[in-house]
This record gives C-alpha cells, sequence and structure tokens, in this order.
C-alpha cells in the first residue's frame, strides 16, 4: 500500500440535453442524455490510516452533515474494499464545493473519485471482473462519473457509452439554493416520452453545439419547475448575460447553465450574476 495522499477532483456532471424516451415495468424511467463534465468540481483526498475516517470540509459539507454511515464517499470506500477483500483503512478528505441534490451528480461524482483514489492507494485493478457492477451498486450516476468523459447515457443511466468529443465551451453554472431530490421530479413528470436524439458527428465550435443541443431539452425541467419555480429566474437570468449561447438546466435541478465560446464572457457573466444573485451558488469554468 502506497503512504502517500491521492487526489481526485470530483467535477460537476452537466446533462447537456436529457430526453426521457420510456419506463420501465419497476417503475424505472428510461434515459437518453449527453452527458459532460465542468472543471468546477469537489475534490477527494486518501491517504494510509489504520481505520476508515472522513472528514468534510468546503461550502457544503454542512448539507452531508447527517449522512453519517449513507454518505456516498464512505459507502464507495467500504463496497471496494469489501471486494478487494480487506478492511477499509483509510484516512478521507471531501472538499464539498459542489451543491448538494442539485442536479450536477455531486454526490455521484464524490463516489467516483472515492473509487479511483482508492484504487490507486490501495493498488487496485478497477477493470478486474471482481470489481465489475461496484460503481453501478452505489448510484445510476457513478458509471459514468467514474469515466470522467463525454458520453451517452441510456437504460436508467447505467448505460453509457463515448460520445464524440466536444469543442472548447466555457460554462457558467447557477443554482439558486434550493435542494431538489431527484425521485420527486420523475414522479412530478408528466406527458408523452421523448425520441433518442443522438448525433454521430462532432460540433467544431461552441457555437454549433449550442445549435444541435437547442434542438433538444430537458424532459425533466417542466416538472421541476413545478416543485422548484424559482429555476425560471435562473435561466432566464443566465440566457439574459451577453455571450450566452445556451441556457439549461441539468439533470433534474436545480441547477442550470449557460454555454459560451469565449472564457472571458462566461466569467464576466458569473461576476455579474453573482452580484445581482448574492443568495445564488454561481461558478464559472470550461467543459473537460
Amino acid at each position: 500500500m502506497s503512504v502517500r495522499a491521492v487526489r481526485r477532483a470530483a467535477p460537476a456532471k452537466l446533462n447537456l440535453y436529457l430526453h426521457v424516451v420510456g419506463r420501465r415495468a419497476d417503475g424505472y424511467h428510461l434515459l437518453d442524455s449527453l452527458v459532460a463534465f465542468a472543471d468546477v468540481a469537489d475534490i477527494l483526498t486518501a491517504s494510509a490510516a489504520p481505520r476508515l475516517a472522513l472528514e468534510i470540509a468546503g461550502p457544503f459539507a454542512p448539507a452531508l452533515a447527517e449522512a453519517g454511515e449513507r454518505n456516498l464517499v464512505r459507502r464507495a470506500a467500504t463496497a471496494l474494499a469489501e471486494r478487494a477483500g480487506f478492511p477499509a483503512r483509510a484516512a478521507l478528505a471531501l472538499e464539498k464545493n459542489l451543491p448538494v441534490a442539485s442536479g450536477i451528480g455531486g454526490g455521484s461524482a464524490d463516489a467516483a473519485a472515492t473509487l479511483l483514489a482508492l484504487a490507486e492507494l490501495w493498488g487496485l485493478d478497477l477493470e478486474e471482473p471482481r470489481f465489475a457492477g461496484l460503481a453501478l451498486s452505489l448510484g445510476a450516476d457513478v458509471p459514468v462519473c467514474l469515466l470522467g468523459r463525454t458520453a451517452w447515457l441510456g437504460g436508467i443511466g447505467d448505460q453509457v457509452s463515448l460520445a464524440p468529443s466536444l469543442p472548447d465551451c466555457a460554462v457558467v453554472l447557477a443554482n439558486p439554493g434550493v435542494a431538489v431530490e431527484t425521485p420527486a421530479v420523475f414522479k412530478a413528470r408528466t406527458g408523452d416520452f421523448s425520441g433518442p436524439a443522438r448525433f454521430e458527428h462532432p460540433c467544431a465550435s461552441a457555437a454549433e453545439l449550442a445549435a444541435v443541443l437547442a434542438e433538444r431539452r430537458n424532459d425533466l425541467a417542466k416538472a421541476a419547475l413545478t416543485l422548484v419555480p424559482e429555476i425560471a429566474e435562473v435561466l432566464h437570468a443566465l440566457a439574459a448575460v451577453p455571450g450566452a449561447l445556451l441556457a439549461r438546466m441539468s439533470g433534474s435541478g436545480a441547477t442550470c447553465f449557460a454555454l459560451f465560446a469565449e472564457h472571458a464572457a462566461a466569467h464576466a457573466a458569473a461576476t455579474r450574476l453573482i452580484v445581482e444573485h448574492p443568495a445564488w451558488w454561481i461558478a464559472a469554468g470550461r467543459l473537460l
């Protein structure tokens, strides 16, 4: 076992579009989505220790204070050690920079970062058969977060395949400070199902990507708006800033994002929005 600390980013997951294409007999909805990651992230650090310990800091640490053993980081560490056949012994530190229950896969990204960090710390190969299905057992979004690259999602989110590379894009993320539980949004969803909307060829520019995405949508947005009307204000504010090419809600909300061709424009937009909406969580970055 290595004695050095291993550090992994847990980047925000963005559903560039999200279509609900059906529903299984067990009630789970079937999805078609293009997922990308932004360089706005939580940070997970793992180091050798005689027992499993987790310390959480950062602006959104208080939101996880009640999770205890249910915390996805702790669950990921325990599950990985069980499959490896030894006790979970590591000191884990999570810097929680992303809002909780916000539609950008923060908990899933944290779990994936934990698996990657501990695999390196403990000298494990996650591709081994004994670890098959481990990521999915922790949550539907964990496999794509473990991949950490632009990908298509199918099924209930468990079918992951690589998507065409994305052009250089800047992004601004904004959340009104309201947690949204994914099951509640799916329960509130009504209407017909959409068709899949994958495209084969990579987009050459941020403007082309925005145009392609404008022909698609997030099928959960209407339901989320009935639960959290503030999302409408976030979308309007993002769409109104100079340079914004597209504004859309991610996942089940309430975080929304805007795409930009110019990084300077994205940072200027974030600065402006922070002044206009000081109670919101706002971050600028780029798509990975």
